[in-house]
């Protein structure tokens, strides 16, 4: 894991786990994609962005990506390196928003 995944998984989804009795999977194989947090009861795909992502391949790759995804029923959120490092607090905030649409 990179260090905002760290960061997110260790500061953020293991206390929501318990708090909440939701499982996080990481870094979890779906449809031959590897995605870096899955949260299967609330069919959500959290995905830590860092520079590759940002290159022109890298964009389309995350779009196809995206659509068949959301193809299999999931929602998929994003985040950057950046987001994560300046703005914790509000990314946490925006998951369990997402989360909250689910009634979870």
């Amino acid at each position: 894991m990179t260090e905002p995944e760290k960061k997110l998984w260790f500061g953020f989804f293991m206390d929501f786990q318990k708090i909440h009795k939701i499982r996080v999977l990481r870094q979890r194989i779906i449809d031959n994609f590897i995605v870096d947090f899955y949260i299967p009861k609330a069919k959500i795909v959290v995905e830590v962005d860092g520079e590759s992502h940002f290159t022109e391949n890298g964009k389309i790759y995350d779009e196809e990506r995206a659509n068949i995804l959301n193809g299999l029923g999931l929602k998929v959120i994003r985040f950057t390196n950046l987001e994560i490092g300046k703005n914790f607090d509000g990314v946490c905030e925006s998951i369990l928003l997402e989360i909250g649409k689910n009634n979870l």
